[in-house]
């Protein structure tokens, strides 16, 4: 018998969770890397949302036995919202929601990305918040590993996928359309912020499945990979938000400016 694929698994599960939840469910979709495309075997995820009429624990209960084998399979824990929540969601989340459009496939019901409108204005507000974050997490935790090569590649290994996000936020932001493939990503975002690319080409590699050597302690390339990334951190800082923002929001803040907002 032949083996399921990731997608067809998805399918599955997509059918599985509309025949129990019936006119709860309005859309389901996988969105992330798997969609996407450009990682190598063992660094793609299938991501799954959902969007509910109800989302009270009561109208959930059905489907818990499902999500549960689903997250049994190393599979990451779908997100769930509520209709309103979605739409209510732009100004909160407008870095994920274009990162989904990008790259998501509908499995069950309407596009949730019909009719939904993000501003570049939130965008770099919450590209800013995410960054700085994420940039103080890696820097401690580089700090914790650097002593060690296989921990340092670990570390570096998993905080690509989420650093990517950035990239291709930051992209965004300054008027681009993100690449797919990894390494022109990293170029386009380089080009954007003024980062040294060669400081991404290891991660690069490694999770494009191609060759790459060993990481030694306190590595010269872990290094360069922080560093960068703490630039790429100043520069959304520095970035004029208003330069990215829509007309209609300029003339409420008394600005000129002939950005737009962000839309598929």
């Amino acid at each position: 018998m032949a083996k399921t694929t990731k997608r067809e698994q998805a399918q599955m599960f997509a059918d599985q969770i509309a025949n129990v939840l019936g006119d709860n469910l309005r859309s389901l979709i996988m969105f992330g890397s798997a969609v996407r495309g450009g990682f190598g075997p063992g660094h793609a995820e299938i991501n799954l949302l959902l969007i509910v009429d109800d989302a009270s624990m009561s109208a959930l209960r059905p489907i818990g036995q499902a999500i549960t084998g689903w997250v049994k399979r190393r599979f990451p824990t779908p997100l769930i919202f509520t209709e309103r929540e979605w739409r209510a969601s732009t100004d909160v989340f407008p870095m994920e929601i274009e990162d989904m459009r990008d790259a998501h496939e509908l499995l069950y019901g309407t596009d949730p990305f019909d009719d939904l409108d993000t501003s570049r204005v939130q965008l770099r507000q919450e590209l800013e918040r995410e960054i700085r974050g994420k940039l103080l997490q890696l820097r401690a935790e580089y700090a914790a590993v650097a002593t060690d090569g296989k921990a340092l590649t670990r570390l570096l290994i998993d905080s690509a996928g989420t650093f990517f996000v950035l990239m291709r936020g930051t992209v965004r932001l300054t008027g681009g359309t993100p690449a797919e493939d990894p390494l022109a990503l990293v170029r386009l975002a380089s080009e954007a912020a003024g980062l040294d690319a060669s400081a991404f080409d290891w991660v690069v590699d490694k999770i494009t499945g191609r060759t790459v050597r060993a990481l030694k302690p306190y590595d010269d390339i872990g290094a360069r990979y922080v560093d960068e990334l703490e630039k790429l951190a100043h520069f959304v800082d520095r970035y004029d938000e208003w330069t990215a923002a829509s007309p209609a929001q300029a003339a409420a803040a008394g600005e000129d400016t002939t950005g737009e907002k962000l839309e598929s």
